[in-house]
């Protein structure tokens, strides 16, 4: 059998921000895990953690769940950690070869070790004006990342991501 690939294409305040292919992993009609290369030009540093070409990121998307959950590792295999996004709950085409996904912002990060969960980009959500134009949306966001931050703290990010 071979690979099945779909298109992820990440928008945010209605421009896609970035297209790539990945490799269909599982879809059982709410979550979708797929596993694409860093897709980005280049290196990314955030200062917690570097991505960089080779990096692969094994990447959990729910139809029901206002957030994404990506694996980070490292070419060699080395888990780096995971980068957790606050997004609208996941959009797939009707034929399946695309997945729409909404950043919102909003984003956490997970340690490998799990010692460092980090919120990142609230004043980037705080100036995105989603608030007024949106306020459930807002809401649901604000509670995805709390979520995901207790999720963090208790080590669950990792069962989150291996299937729970």
């Amino acid at each position: 059998m071979s690979a099945r690939w779909v298109e992820i294409a990440l928008v945010k305040a209605g421009r896609t921000k970035i297209r790539y292919p990945a490799e269909l992993l599982a879809d059982d009609g709410v979550r979708l895990t797929v596993r694409a290369p860093w897709a980005a030009e280049g290196v990314r540093d955030f200062g917690f953690v570097r991505f960089e070409p080779g990096d692969v990121f094994t990447e959990h998307y729910w139809r029901d769940r206002w957030y994404a959950v990506k694996e980070v590792r490292s070419g060699d295999g080395t888990l780096k950690g995971w980068y957790c996004d606050v997004t609208r709950p996941a959009a797939v085409g009707a034929d399946g070869a695309e997945v729409l996904v909404e950043d919102l912002d909003l984003d956490l990060w997970v340690s490998a070790d799990g010692s460092e969960v980090l919120r990142l980009d609230e004043d980037e959500f705080a100036a995105s004006g989603l608030a007024a134009a949106d306020p459930d949306a807002a809401e649901r966001a604000v509670r995805a990342l709390d979520e995901l931050d207790a999720l963090g703290r208790e080590g669950l990010v990792r069962l989150l991501a291996a299937g729970a």
